[in-house]
């Protein structure tokens, strides 16, 4: 069982990390000055600046310490962060809203007979090496549902990344709560008219990739990629948890729920 997310005190002490970009680094020393920091292992909440993909660099260095993570946009894209606001901070993280994210768990044995091991906040993908069309199996707890699914690839997104790759892939935008995944192929051939299916949270998914020799595939959990992938089996890894928090009135559910009706 993962224990509950604890609450943040109302005068939190907070640990600043930001990304390599100037701005975010000028905000960190200001904050710091301001407020004061402490070292992680201190901390009740780390303060994270920067973008979404620093933010999910920052998820996968911070999970296992049990700190909640307070994102401040100071990137190019900020769906998985707040708004960035100097005054009032420590107020903002004592009233924010948690999200606890669990990733999925991904094991790749590769062509060569290397086994890696990665997680991912957001997505899961693999994607054909060459100009060749990859040739994919898909089995559900042990049981094939595609024998040949001839594709560029195909992803297995969570609710929190379902808004990211996998929609710009045309999967299903999900509800933070849905326990669900969404398996999504990219630029599916054969069969044509399978779209993708919409998984419960419990289902272990096989993936072996057909003629690697001839059609080598990649696996990728987020931002870490693994080549000349061959067997490859993804699980949510609900014994892992990460909180994130979120100013009440743009809550993370209700971002993702905002979504459906971008146009």
């Amino acid at each position: 069982m993962v224990a509950a997310p604890r609450p943040v005190p109302a005068m939190p002490r907070l640990a600043f990390v930001a990304s390599a970009s100037d701005k975010a680094r000028a905000a960190c020393d200001q904050l710091q000055d301001r407020y004061g920091a402490v070292a992680p292992a201190e901390a009740d909440a780390i303060v994270a600046l920067g973008g979404d993909g620093f933010m999910l660099r920052t998820l996968h260095a911070q999970l296992g310490h049990g700190l909640p993570v307070y994102g401040m946009k100071l990137g190019r894209v900020g769906f998985l962060m707040n708004r960035y606001q100097f005054d009032e901070l420590p107020a903002r993280i004592a009233a924010a809203r948690p999200a606890v994210l669990h990733p999925l768990e991904m094991h790749v044995r590769q062509r060569d007979g290397t086994v890696v091991e990665a997680l991912a906040f957001n997505e899961i993908s693999l994607l054909r090496q060459t100009n060749q069309a990859a040739h994919i199996e898909v089995a559900l707890n042990g049981e094939v549902k595609l024998a040949n699914l001839i594709c560029d690839g195909l992803l297995v997104a969570t609710p929190a990344g379902s808004t990211a790759y996998n929609l710009s892939a045309h999967g299903p935008i999900l509800p933070l709560d849905a326990n669900v995944l969404a398996l999504t192929p990219i630029s599916p051939f054969r069969p044509r008219r399978w779209r993708g299916a919409l998984l419960p949270v419990a289902t272990r998914i096989g993936l072996r990739t057909l003629e690697p020799d001839h059609r080598p595939v990649s696996a990728t959990a987020d931002f870490h990629e693994v080549r000349d992938a061959v067997e490859i089996s993804v699980r949510q890894a609900r014994e892992r948890a990460i909180t994130l928090l979120f100013d009440p009135e743009r809550s993370l559910a209700q971002r993702i729920l905002d979504e459906q009706f971008e146009l």
